[in-house]
């Protein structure tokens, strides 16, 4: 056993050396090599403990976990309930989510331009199969390489989007950095212009505006209350309490709002808030 252990481990150096993946002062090169287009990528071992962040993951170190049972909205039709998945969860049984009463999902397709999602084939489909309607998120790693960069590396790697009616538009998850300095060492007006350089650069690619996924107080630290996203980008708040708090800065609404790590569907548990039609008309554009 502790020669297997060994081997493992010396396999592992040898994978994250040879390329280029080693943590170096706090974060990920920009060079890593990224995983090919066919979903050819690195053992999962290797990409989740190096450069694998899913939605949330640093808002629960900052914030704390869990969250809410599922709220109750003051009327049943005016919400709809779906989930956030990654490889993490690895093949989800979506048909049991749909029976649970699952309406949507979003899927963690890339992150910065070097992560893709090994089961994002089955995920994606899946869920697309059983009648979800679901779109991809990308983990932003603004110290890296450009908004526009990465917004490109998204949509080439499954996040693109279709008027039809069951793919939502893609996300941009933009919270604490997992390798360092929270705000990724950019200025509030460099923050803002690096998330509006993703944002237009996804809307010239695929016709709409990206969702945007953050918590409210690393909004506020990291843009300085600077720029205005509300006439574009929906908001997807996280929150992991009974109510959904104060928006980040100049949102007056929310579109989702993930309440909880864990509950009643695979990954995290999140709220549109509308009715399902509403929803649909989002998938829509």
């Amino acid at each position: 056993m502790a020669g297997t252990a060994l081997a493992a481990r010396t396999r592992l150096a040898a994978i994250a050396v040879a390329t280029g993946a080693l943590l170096m002062g706090g974060m990920v090169p920009a060079n890593a090599a990224p995983p090919t287009p066919d979903g050819n990528n690195p053992p999962l071992s290797v990409q989740d403990a190096q450069h694998n962040h899913v939605l949330g993951s640093q808002i629960r170190k900052h914030e704390g976990a869990r969250g809410a049972s599922r709220p109750l909205p003051m009327r049943a039709e005016d919400v709809v309930y779906g989930m956030d998945v990654s490889s993490y969860q690895g093949d989800v049984d979506w048909q049991t989510a749909w029976n649970n009463g699952g309406r949507f999902a979003y899927i963690k397709a890339t992150e910065g331009t070097y992560y893709t999602n090994a089961n994002f084939t089955q995920q994606y489909n899946g869920s697309y199969n059983v009648g979800m309607i679901r779109g991809t998120y990308h983990f932003a790693t603004p110290n890296t390489t450009s908004g526009g960069t990465q917004a490109n590396y998204f949509v080439d790697h499954g996040g693109g989007w279709s008027s039809d009616g069951k793919t939502l538009p893609g996300a941009l998850d933009i919270e604490w950095n997992p390798y360092g300095d929270t705000c990724y060492g950019l200025s509030p007006g460099a923050m803002v212009r690096w998330i509006l350089d993703f944002s237009d650069t996804y809307k010239a690619r695929t016709g709409v505006f990206p969702v945007i996924y953050t918590a409210t107080t690393w909004w506020s630290q990291c843009t300085g209350n600077q720029g205005d996203f509300t006439s574009t980008n929906p908001l997807w708040v996280a929150r992991y309490a009974s109510s959904v708090g104060a928006l980040p800065y100049a949102w007056t609404f929310y579109t989702f709002w993930q309440y909880s790590n864990s509950g009643t569907f695979p990954g995290d548990q999140n709220l549109f808030n509308g009715s399902y039609d509403r929803l649909v008309a989002l998938a829509k554009g």
